[in-house]
């Protein structure tokens, strides 16, 4: 039995979910036979830290006396905000002991500032990506994806993306038989690559201000199959298609086509992981026309083709025939 030590890092103002929800997984894990994930906490002082929710959280022991971890997770939070000399200087020289080195959400820029990060592609909670990339001009950041992974290096998205990472690690070395057991005991769905943009098309793009660009958008995600040309949803919002790109771009920001192939993209893969339908019918009513076309954009956007994806993130009740 390979047995795995995961410590998480502790301060004040961590953000509780980010610390239980992978233990959470791991400890999960553990409970199959011959897996063994044994899991410690440990602040600085080894003294008990105040989580932003107001939770107490009482660690194992102090960094100083803490293992030497195979996976070590540093949380993020309110906490990280500001400087942390004491916690990065440990960070800096202990965190390259592990051989497997994550982050949670702001739990990135604690790392960033340890110097770890540097030369590194990453991700943090979407409202602290420019933060980072400012703060941090050597660290290469990437705001979509929920969960990055670079060598022995995995940054996360948000909060609950930290429970789809540790999932994905559980996978990566226990294989997706015990991830897709320990999603289900959870109940959250083994479904969402690292890959997945942390907001869905609608969320990621503004709302438009003006009520004919409103309704387009609208038009768009209720009719992925339509006719989705800038000519074809100029004349909708009864705009020149030149005057209507320019505003569309002012007002959402970003172009009506990178807004298209985004709704597009997420209409295929909901129905990929909600239903049977064959994936010539999928991409005709996702507005590709052929499996090609789909499997070309797939294969950009998520680095797996349609019917790879379809087997790794069919949610249980829609698995059956499929004729793919």
């Amino acid at each position: 039995m390979i047995q795995r030590t995961v410590l998480v890092v502790l301060f004040d103002g961590v953000q509780s979910l980010d610390a239980t929800g992978p233990m959470e997984v791991f400890a999960g894990a553990s409970r199959a036979p011959g897996v063994s994930y044994t899991l410690r906490t440990a602040s600085l002082d080894g003294g008990p830290v105040r989580a932003t929710s107001g939770l107490t959280l009482m660690p194992d022991s102090s960094l100083a006396e803490a293992p030497v971890p195979h996976t070590l997770l540093v949380p993020g939070g309110h906490g990280t905000r500001g400087s942390h000399p004491e916690l990065t200087a440990w960070l800096r020289v202990h965190a390259p002991e592990a051989e497997r080195l994550v982050s949670v959400c702001t739990g990135a820029l604690l790392l960033a500032e340890a110097g770890l990060l540097d030369g590194h592609r990453v991700t943090t909670h979407w409202n602290y990506c420019a933060q980072l990339a400012h703060d941090f001009p050597a660290v290469e950041v990437d705001p979509d994806p929920i969960f990055v992974r670079d060598g022995r290096l995995a940054t996360s998205a948000g909060v609950t993306a930290g429970i789809d990472l540790a999932l994905a690690l559980v996978e990566e070395d226990h294989g997706r038989d015990l991830a897709l057991t320990v999603a289900r005991h959870l109940v959250v769905f083994l479904r969402r690559p690292g890959n997945q943009a942390q907001f869905s098309a609608q969320l990621s793009a503004q709302t438009a201000q003006r009520e004919p660009l409103r309704e387009v958008q609208h038009w768009i995600t209720r009719h992925p199959d339509a006719d989705l040309a800038v000519d074809a949803l100029a004349a909708r919002a009864r705009l020149s298609p030149r005057h209507f790109a320019r505003a569309f771009r002012a007002e959402t920001g970003t172009t009506p086509g990178r807004y298209v192939d985004r709704v597009r993209l997420e209409h295929a893969r909901r129905l990929l992981e909600d239903t049977c339908d064959p994936v010539g019918r999928i991409a005709r009513a996702s507005g590709y026309g052929t499996p090609e076309a789909m499997r070309r954009a797939f294969v950009k956007a998520l680095a797996t083709a349609p019917a790879e994806y379809r087997r790794r993130f069919r949610t249980p009740a829609s698995a059956g025939p499929a004729a793919d």
